[in-house]
């Protein structure tokens, strides 16, 4: 009698077990769905579209004269800040641009600054370590501190002139600098030569070599690569991986010189191989349509081709009609509404 009383006891045990767990499997897809429904409610209200274009602007030397060509004043860079901030754009770096780590606040807009050649005209520090107010960096912070929410990141791809430093020492202090504040570090090849022109072995060793001076300065091996004047390899791969010298490179975006927004990093229109940016350049000459004032009154003017933020960095938000852009490798992330 006391044996079939345990037997009993038993089943009844188990099967409580077996309601608690469904209980608790119930709850938790009940919790799930209201995050969801949250999640699509935020991304509705802030028409949030994350397979939006993107604009990546390049610049070179900020100085006070500049000749004709793709350098600017100050005045004139920190007006383009200036207006970027006033239409919610939040700078992003080129590695959390290729790498898809957009994490900025719902309702605003990724722009991606990048720098080109390690001019001393976009940072120079002074004897306390501070960049000098006039150099690009200078002024992003600047502008930055009077609009909280504009972070104060760039990208800059150096060669072996190297923000107009000759010792190693000092080329380690200023690209320390740069990593330690949150800037991001890419490569632009050693000797900033037109790699359309130069056999695939000279490809690679120009692109390992520029690795180098990095890594030999602060260990942390650059993500992403700007091709010298834009121009590609022969194999455009090679600018993506391979190596040189025992120097082996793989990069996760490949950026050329112009003339378009970039695609969102979520979409199948991404190629790393050849990501465009956009000259920053007023309105004049072929610059009418093709660089930063022009591009950013077409976005401006079509702001549901912009890519707009959903506030979260796990989700990929858009409107449910442009589901099929979705590229395959996020498509677990979609948060379509």
């Amino acid at each position: 009698m006391s044996v079939i009383a345990l037997s009993a006891c038993g089943s009844g045990d188990k099967e409580a077990e077996k309601q608690a767990h469904a209980r608790q499997a119930k709850a938790s897809l009940a919790a799930a769905e209201s995050v969801r429904k949250a999640e699509v409610e935020v991304a509705a209200r802030v028409k949030a579209n994350e397979l939006g274009q993107i604009p990546v602007i390049m610049y070179h030397r900020i100085i006070k004269n500049p000749p004709p060509g793709d350098d600017r004043t100050p005045e004139q860079f920190r007006a383009e800040l200036e207006r970027l901030a006033a239409e919610n754009y939040v700078p992003i770096t080129a590695a959390e641009y290729v790498t898809g780590k957009i994490g900025i606040p719902a309702g605003t807009h990724p722009v991606v600054l990048t720098f080109d050649d390690s001019s001393p005209s976009q940072l120079t520090l002074d004897g306390m370590g501070k960049p000098m107010p006039d150099t690009a960096v200078g002024i992003l912070q600047d502008v930055a501190r009077k609009h909280p929410g504009f972070r104060p990141v760039a990208t800059f791809y150096v060669i072996r002139d190297m923000f107009g430093k000759d010792k190693q020492e000092e080329k380690a202090q200023v690209l320390g600098w740069l990593k330690d504040n949150g800037f991001d570090i890419g490569n632009h090849t050693r000797d900033h030569l037109n790699l359309l022109s130069r056999s695939p072995e000279q490809v690679q060793d120009q692109i390992a070599a520029g690795q180098s001076l990095i890594t030999n300065l602060i260990k942390t091996p650059p993500v992403t690569l700007a091709l010298p004047y834009g121009n590609q390899p022969h194999d455009k791969k090679l600018a993506l991986r391979g190596g040189a010298s025992g120097v082996r490179y793989d990069y996760r975006g490949v950026f050329l010189a112009g003339y378009t927004p970039a695609p969102s990093p979520f979409t199948k229109d991404f190629d790393p191989i050849g990501i465009p940016r956009i000259r920053s350049k007023e309105k004049v000459g072929d610059c009418v349509k093709f660089c930063s004032t022009a591009w950013l009154d077409w976005l401006n003017s079509n702001a549901t081709d912009r890519f707009t933020s959903d506030g979260n960095v796990n989700t990929v938000a858009f409107p449910k009609f442009k589901a099929p852009f979705v590229a395959a490798p996020f498509a677990a992330l979609a948060l379509p509404y």
